[in-house]
Order: C-alpha cells, then sequence, then structure tokens
C-alpha cells in the first residue's frame, strides 16, 4: 500500500472523518460508513495532511492542462479549498447550492468568472457524480471551462464514469477500497468491519 494511502487513511481515522454504521446517502442508499471532512477542522494535523497532498496533486494537474483558478461547491470542500489555494497562490471561488436572494445575489462568491478561465473544480468526495455537475454548471454558464475535477476519496459507486461519460475527467486522491485496505493492514479496523465496505462496495459497482 502507498504511503500517500496510508496517510490519507490514517487522517480520515485520526480526525474521525470516517465513520462507520448505517449512514442514509442522499441517492437513499444506505450505507455502512460516511465521509465527512468537515471533522478535519478539529485535527489540525489531519487537515495539513489532506490540503497539502490535494495541493500536491494539483501542482501535477496543472503541469498535465492549463489550470488558472479553482473551484468548489459547498459545504464540504469549501472549507478546505481556501488553504488550498493559498498555498499554490491561485484564485478560487465557491459555488453556493442555491442563490441569495439578498445581498450579492447569484449562485458564484469568492470572485468572478470570465469567459476562457480553466478551472479545476475541488470536492470532497464523489459518489454519483450529481452534485458535480450542479456544481460545474453555473461556472460552465458564465463562461468558465473544466475539463479536471478532483476530489479527496472517490467512493466507487459510478461517478467517475458518469463524469467520464459528460466529457470530464475524475481524479481523486484516494478510493475507498485502498483506505479500507490501508486500515486492514495497520490493524486499525476489525476485518469483518472492512469486509463489510469491501463488499459494498463490490455490489455498488455492479450497477455500472
Amino acid at each position: 500500500m502507498s504511503e500517500k494511502a496510508s496517510i490519507i487513511a490514517d487522517a480520515l481515522i485520526q480526525s474521525e472523518a470516517l465513520k462507520f454504521g448505517e449512514f442514509k446517502l442522499k441517492s437513499g442508499i444506505v450505507s455502512p460508513y460516511y465521509i465527512d471532512l468537515s471533522w478535519l477542522l478539529s485535527s489540525p494535523e489531519s487537515f495539513s495532511r489532506i490540503v497539502n497532498l490535494t495541493a500536491q496533486e494539483i501542482k501535477r494537474l496543472a503541469s498535465e492542462e492549463e489550470i488558472n483558478k479553482l473551484a468548489s461547491i459547498e459545504l464540504k470542500g469549501a472549507l478546505l479549498l481556501p488553504t488550498i489555494a493559498y498555498k499554490l497562490k491561485m484564485p478560487c471561488i465557491i459555488v453556493r447550492k442555491e442563490s441569495k436572494s439578498y445581498g450579492l445575489r447569484g449562485r458564484i462568491t469568492g470572485g468572478t468568472v470570465k469567459p476562457g478561465d480553466r478551472f479545476l473544480f475541488f470536492d470532497d468526495v464523489v459518489t454519483s457524480g450529481g452534485s458535480k455537475i450542479e456544481g460545474i454548471r453555473p461556472i460552465e454558464e458564465a463562461g468558465g471551462r473544466i475539463e479536471t475535477i478532483l476530489v479527496v476519496v472517490d467512493r466507487e459507486q459510478g461517478g467517475k464514469e458518469e463524469l467520464k461519460r459528460r466529457g470530464y475527467r475524475l481524479e481523486s486522491l484516494i478510493t475507498i477500497s485502498q483506505v479500507i485496505h490501508s486500515l486492514l493492514k495497520a490493524e486499525k479496523i476489525h476485518p469483518s468491519q472492512a469486509e463489510e465496505i469491501l463488499q459494498y462496495v463490490k455490489r455498488q459497482r455492479k450497477g455500472f
């Protein structure tokens, strides 16, 4: 297992951002685990590790394609993106889930989108890919261009395939299977719990 996988898995466990139990997802599916990266805020060391690895990955991606701005959608990805953008010395914007009815209206905050701006879109996790499409739409409507979407964890539930079908490239720091295998190797998860999650992933993957 790679060092990067070990670092991320440890950060998710240490911060309690990775939780085990029964969780109903937005799709209605019940999952045996849940990832909430807002918990990184209470674990500065874990937060720093995830932010640093994300910044490194964006640097790599920027060497392969033109990227001059970063974007995310509220809430989880937006909590990490400003720190990542600061490290990279790149401007970033946040897309609201809904337009405000007062003050500075509209869904885009933190800056403007100019025609031809080339964005990398960042978020915490990907499941089906639906929220990524929703977040990208206002940017593209304003003339911005997005080729690559980067998430911390790919839940391996069809999001990568759906985004590819729509013409986007999805990159992830890690997959949930890699997280579980890393925790299992480090004896930080019970084998039966690991098997339950891996079987869940396997069942979900059969649908696409």
